[in-house]
């Protein structure tokens, strides 16, 4: 606690953290507006919803496979704190043409025609605006902050995007349309003063030629990156956590509906409790580990999250039938139903076990390379990432597709847990090896 304290308030620290706070709420307040108000008031087939979330899910993250080598390429061998400033300037643009499209589309439904094309516009722009930051606000860490301060400062990193990330999702759903297009902007504008304040941070290379053909610069920084057999184990343990994410965030909206009867509003407040549980986890294993880089307790937190998987799994399978009015129930009603604490705290403990698996795995990729090489092995980790959240995304769908029930579904999750403890466990086995040669 020592240590984070004094994270928060020093300069190295503190800019670069409400930069990366305020572009995650960012990210999500446009998204999430823009959805809520497409899916709520153009669209009325339950069909087009699902295509139009699909489509702009995809467009953010498509710029993670094309760009991450370009950005990773870009945040080793330029000064990073010039590169946070250009890149929050780029935001604000972004934000006037996403902010525009919001207006429009509050307007009124002749101009939607024009309005969707713009909000997507932005946030495929957006897509861009993250896989740039990414790897500049991990790599940043190690050459602002201390050896045994890396760890700390990267579980404050991913606790306060999870809780942005919440906030923007709650502050979407409850501002109207108006509201979120002027929000945006000032966020936005917060968002470069505070990169602005951000020490330099020059390259710790000699700048190279940067390889702007996507293709080959991402399979080179990829094959390049695996060399080192802690580094790949570690990217192959996040890519499954990732993958683990990606499906239990597609099954809580079709879980909370037709399997506890319950709202919308439930389903958010799955997902708040999931964000504010990988945000507990990231501060207990800074905790345990006292600032050491370690995969120490990675097996033992992912065999965690899948036992409370399959507790969890077991309460929605006991759930009983809804007595009271056809109508799903809000969220007043819910948690007044016998099973619906133990089945928000089954929720709670898979996230905190899921925070504390991934966070040391992401110190590992910052701690364990050349300073000069970070960035980029964090680019590596995004393009793989990015894959394994694609491949669970189809991995879900053909479980749909194959009359898998959902709640049959979580059980499957919670066995791939296994796979990612056993990463977890070579991983620390080769951290070992490493310590004693």
């Amino acid at each position: 606690m020592t240590t984070t304290t004094q994270l928060i308030r020093a300069r190295r620290f503190l800019p670069l953290f409400v930069t990366q706070l305020l572009g995650a709420f960012n990210d999500n307040l446009f998204k999430n507006a823009m959805i809520l108000f497409v899916v709520y008031e153009v669209y009325h087939s339950e069909a087009q919803e699902a295509r139009f979330s699909g489509l702009a899910s995809a467009i953010f993250i498509v710029p993670f496979f094309l760009l991450s080598a370009l950005s990773g390429q870009l945040a080793d061998m330029r000064d990073k704190a010039r590169l946070i400033r250009i890149i929050k300037a780029c935001e604000i643009g972004i934000m006037l043409v996403g902010g525009s499209g919001l207006v429009l589309a509050w307007q009124g439904i002749a101009l939607h025609t024009l309005a969707i094309p713009l909000m997507l516009v932005a946030l495929f722009a957006m897509g861009i605006h993250s896989t740039f930051f990414g790897p500049i606000k991990y790599a940043i860490l190690p050459q602002h902050l201390k050896k045994d301060e890396v760890l700390s400062g990267t579980g404050l990193v991913e606790a306060g995007t999870y809780l942005a990330v919440l906030a923007g999702t709650i502050v979407a759903g409850w501002i109207s349309v108006e509201a979120a297009a002027i929000a945006v902007v000032v966020v936005a504008g917060l968002g470069f003063f505070a990169g602005s304040k951000v020490p330099p941070a020059p390259p710790l290379c000699k700048p190279e030629p940067l390889d702007f053909h996507i293709v080959r610069s991402s399979i080179t920084l990829v094959r390049t990156t695996m060399r080192d057999r802690r580094v790949y184990l570690a990217i192959c343990a996040i890519s499954f956590f990732w993958a683990i994410g990606t499906v239990l965030f597609v099954q809580f909206p079709p879980l909370a509906k037709n399997i506890l009867m319950a709202s919308k509003q439930v389903a958010s407040l799955f997902l708040v409790i999931f964000s504010v549980g990988v945000a507990i986890g990231a501060m207990v294993i800074n905790a345990m580990l006292k600032g050491k880089v370690s995969a120490r307790w990675s097996p033992v937190s992912v065999i965690g999250m899948g036992l409370f998987l399959i507790a969890f799994q077991r309460v929605c399978a006991l759930w009983p039938p809804h007595d009271g009015p056809e109508e799903l129930m809000d969220v007043a009603v819910f948690v007044m139903q016998p099973l619906a604490i133990p089945l928000l705290l089954t929720l709670l403990g898979i996230a905190v076990c899921g925070g504390m698996f991934v966070v040391p795995l992401y110190a590992f990729l910052t701690t364990f390379v050349d300073k000069s090489q970070t960035a980029r092995t964090v680019a590596a980790n995004n393009i793989v990432n990015s894959g394994a959240m694609v491949l669970g995304a189809v991995v879900t769908e053909m479980m749909s597709l194959l009359g898998v029930p959902v709640v049959q579904q979580l059980l499957v999750v919670a066995a791939s847990c296994l796979a990612s403890a056993w990463l977890g466990y070579m991983l620390f086995r080769a951290e070992r090896s490493a310590a004693a040669a």
